[in-house]
Parts: structure tokens; sequence; C-alpha cells
């Protein structure tokens, strides 16, 4: 009997990509898609799914919203396939706490072209979940929710650890320009950043010197690509070799 999938993502290229990647094998059916967590409860009184894939992002309620929703009324193994559950993310942490079996990150560029390459990685994943066995369980609060004494804490007790801190990528460029004079302004926003930031690269340019061409330097005498020279004022001493006007006679009387 094959395994049942029922696709939810808001993306119909992603839907109609992930359909095609899973119809492939000959031990998954893929009974249904749903664009939103609205028709995928419908399509799961309709359908029966045996496993579900559920992206994160999508409208009117997001996949981490339904899913618990999902694990508290109608348990069932759901795979996460969405580009913000990324390895040790806090969507992926929280989506594994509310009892979803494992998780697979979509490509954030080229997803018609890339999307391919996680086909042997999800079909995997999607037998594995089909062999699980979901029950009904209460959802532990996030500990971020809970209110604790302070004074009986572990952060009262225990030192904080410092711990490698996980970054995101955003696909997300800042670009900072500044014209002549403006480098030292840039200078004290790059030094206040933590050492740990999303490194990036900087160039400095100036305007071109403008150079004569072989022939003009040639007539003026001056070497092929040397510089024009900048006229100079005339100084005082030419200007004094200058003869003096005239003094203009008064006419007769």
């Amino acid at each position: 009997m094959p395994i049942k999938v029922l696709i939810v993502d808001d993306s119909a290229l992603v839907r109609k990509l992930l359909t095609e990647m899973l119809g492939r094998d000959r031990d998954i059916q893929v009974v249904g898609t749903a664009a939103d967590p609205y028709a995928a409860r419908e399509k799961i009184k309709q359908l029966n799914p045996h496993v579900i894939t559920l992206d994160v992002e999508m409208p009117r309620m997001d996949g981490i919203t339904f899913l618990e929703n999902l694990m508290r009324l109608r348990p069932m193994p759901v795979v996460m396939v969405s580009s913000l559950t990324q390895h040790g993310a806090d969507v992926t942490l929280r989506a594994l706490e509310l009892g979803a079996i494992d998780f697979v990150a979509k490509p954030k560029v080229d997803i018609a072209g890339s999307l391919g390459d996680y086909a042997e990685e999800l079909i995997a994943k999607i037998k594995v979940a089909a062999k699980a066995r979901i029950t009904a369980r209460a959802i532990a609060p996030r500990i971020g929710t809970m209110q604790i004494d302070p004074r009986r804490s572990a952060d009262a007790v225990l030192p904080a650890a410092a711990g490698p801190r996980v970054l995101r990528t955003t696909e997300r460029i800042i670009a900072i320009g500044a014209s002549t004079g403006g480098t030292e302004a840039i200078k004290e926003v790059l030094v206040r950043l933590p050492p740990d930031a999303p490194a990036g690269r900087a160039r400095r340019g100036r305007a071109p010197v403008r150079r004569s061409t072989g022939r003009r330097a040639a007539a003026a005498g001056r070497a092929p690509g040397a510089a024009r020279p900048v006229p100079r004022p005339p100084t005082c001493r030419a200007r004094c070799r200058s003869p003096p006007p005239t003094a203009r006679t008064p006419p007769a009387a």
C-alpha cells in the first residue's frame, strides 16, 4: 500500500514540483495539495493522508500554529518543508518540539532548478515518518512564556553560559555609501558592529585623472599619457611688468 501524502504549501510552483518529485517513487502517492492550513484541514478529513509535508510561511495561518492545533486535535506524521526550517533555527526546534517528525530546508533561490536535489532526502524522511506512531499529548508552553520567580530561576544560581550564536540569513544587503570626507563616518559604523557579524566588502574610489592622448601630447611637447598641466595664474612679478596706463591730458580750456 503506497504512502498517501498531502502537500501543504502556499506556493503553486512548490506544490507542483513536490507532486512530481514524490510521484516518481512507487511507494508514495500524493493524494492532494493545499495552499493554506484551512484548505489542508478539509483535505485531511476527505483524503485521510498518512504523512503531511508542511510549510511555515502561509496566508491566514502559519505552519507552526497549524502544527500545534493538528497535534492536539488529530495527531499525524508531519515533515516540515520550508526555507525557514534550517538546522538549529528556532522555527525548526519549535516544530520538532510540537511533534514534527523531521524537516527539510527548501532552497531559497532557484527553487525550480535546485529543489530536485532534495528529492532523495525528502522521500527518505517521508518513509520514516509514515512508520511513526503519533499520539495526542499535551504541548508544553515555551519557557519564555512561563512566569518564574527570579530568585528561583536558574540564572540566579548558575552563571549564564556563552553559547555559540546562530546566525540566520535573510538574503538582504545593506549598502552604506559616502562621498569625500565620509570615510570616517563609515568607520564609526563598522567598528560598532559585533565581531561575528556577516562579513562584507568595502571599496574606495576617486575621480579619474584626465590624461591627454598621444597626438595632442606630442603637439604640446608632452609624453603620451601624461597629465595635462594646470594653468597657473600670473604672478605679481608678471603683473608688475605690464606698462602702467597712459595718463590722459586734460583738454585745454
